[in-house]
């Protein structure tokens, strides 16, 4: 299991870009390319997203310098090895199953946790876990306030996934952060909320 001390939180900015574009061109640009900008798919500054890997990084960039792209990095030194997405459902509009998802909304959340990566060479050690807590670290020096995010539903009965496609971690995992299960939202995906103290 990670722990505090071998590792650091720091948020998503321009200073920090380095890092984190390290990290994503050490993983061939992650999941063919995306960048993680996929749910900010829909946001004014994601023209053109989708059409190149180059494309989306310059799209994830921007969105970073204008402040609509947030993420807790997990740092080992100088080296950025796990990242989770966060954001405003403004800044992150895009998501799997929608039709299902809003046919279901009965509360808006605050914030959305909506990605969650680690470096291939440090998985399995709980970084995970380190990245969503950092995220919540961040809502709520941002405020706090309603978080939904929407990781895997997996059962006995399930076939193993491997870890590169649990793109938002599962929910056993964020129960044990104290989110609570709120509905399914497409095949073997759910929300999960919790709410979040200001800081």
């Amino acid at each position: 299991m990670a722990t505090d001390t071998a590792y650091r939180i720091v948020a998503l900015r321009p200073e920090t870009w380095g890092a984190f574009d390290a990290m994503v061109l050490r993983h061939n640009g992650i999941f063919g390319g995306c960048w993680c900008t996929w749910f900010h798919d829909g946001h004014p500054s994601c023209a053109g997203r989708g059409e190149t890997a180059e494309g989306n990084r310059a799209i994830k960039k921007r969105l970073v310098d204008e402040g609509v792209a947030r993420a807790a990095l997990v740092m080992a030194g100088d080296e950025a090895i796990a990242w989770a997405e966060f954001g405003t459902p403004a800044e992150l509009p895009t998501l799997h199953h929608r039709k299902e998802y809003d046919a279901t909304t009965t509360v808006v959340p605050d914030w959305r946790i909506t990605c969650v990566f680690v470096d291939k060479r440090h998985r399995r050690q709980g970084v995970t876990e380190l990245a969503i807590t950092g995220a919540l670290e961040l809502i709520a020096q941002a405020g706090g306030g309603r978080v939904e995010s929407y990781p895997h539903d997996l059962t006995e009965q399930t076939k193993k996934m491997s870890s590169s496609f649990l793109y938002n971690g599962t929910r056993r995992l964020y129960e044990r952060l104290g989110f609570d299960y709120d509905r399914p939202k497409g095949l073997k995906n759910c929300v999960m909320v919790k709410t979040v103290a200001p800081a």
